[in-house]
């Protein structure tokens, strides 16, 4: 396996200098959440035993430990090692021999084998040329191989974000770049025209979308789950790009998003609505 300089690389410092320990923070959030949204996909498209998979932005690595239990062997590739090292560990912990992990950009790595599924759990919305990389990611695997891919819905159809977003917009400015297609962020492959674009730009065929619905756990309690929002969602990206006035306004956020979160608090935490498309296609 080899890979050339990545045109990712400003995002990929991004990831690893900023972004790390705040997905390490509400790492549960990421296994126990968005988990729900996998564990779905899987059960309507599952891996059979023998297959060779390829897990496209694994993060912590549980989808390649459960890949690699279903199939027998998966690689889990990210551009962030500290995830991978988390990953690891776990898969030892479990005697998951079949995963494994490596450091690496999926828009330009190259790999000596093809494999036979190319799975991606909300890993391909930051590519900055999603056609070049879902177009590598087509020849890394075989023909008649099949992608299936997770990626959020509208941010309108996912009420952690939404909600939160909404409040912040309450008291602060848009940020600069709001567009919902036009550039890597978290509900830049929501829109199923735009993606089916993409794809088959990419020389996928067959693609198609399952709507997948999961109401997701944010928080033991309400402040737990505004910490979450204000660290990974939307409305703190409000926050943090309004600078003095964002931190001026924040308490006023805080306590309108307490107030509407509220209702939300169940005895298993706070749990809210979450949307994504499972894609499917075909190599």
């Amino acid at each position: 396996m080899s890979e050339p300089t990545s045109p990712n690389a400003e995002a990929i410092g991004v990831w690893n200098e900023i972004l790390v320990p705040k997905f390490t923070r509400f790492r549960r959030v990421m296994v126990e959440g968005f988990g729900l949204h996998s564990e779905r996909a899987l059960e309507r498209h599952p891996v059979r035993a023998g297959e060779r998979v390829l897990d496209v932005g694994c993060g912590f690595g549980e989808t390649t430990i459960a890949l690699a239990r279903a199939a027998g062997s998966a690689l889990g590739i990210d551009c962030c090692e500290p995830f991978l090292e988390v990953g690891r560990a776990d898969a030892a912990r479990a005697g998951v021999g079949g995963a494994a992990f490596q450091l690496a950009d999926a828009q330009t790595v190259r790999f000596e084998q093809p494999f036979d599924v190319c799975f991606a759990r909300f890993g391909t919305m930051f590519f900055s040329n999603p056609a070049a990389a879902m177009a590598n990611l087509r020849r890394a695997t075989r023909p008649g191989g099949r992608l299936l891919m997770l990626v959020w819905r509208r941010i309108e159809d996912n009420a952690p974000f939404w909600m939160a977003k909404q409040i912040a917009r309450r008291h602060l400015p848009p940020p600069a770049d709001e567009a919902p297609s036009c550039g890597p962020g978290p509900f830049s492959m929501a829109d199923t025209g735009t993606v089916g674009a993409i794809l088959k730009a990419a020389g996928w065929t067959d693609a198609a979308f399952d709507r997948i619905d999961a109401d997701i756990w944010i928080g033991d309690t309400v402040d737990e789950a505004i910490a979450f929002q204000l660290a990974l969602g939307p409305a703190g990206e409000i926050v943090r790009e309004a600078g003095p006035l964002g931190e001026e306004k924040r308490a006023l956020i805080v306590a309108d998003m307490r107030a509407e979160l509220a209702p939300f608090q169940t005895a298993r935490g706070v749990v809210m609505a979450t949307s994504s498309w499972c894609v499917t296609a075909r190599a």
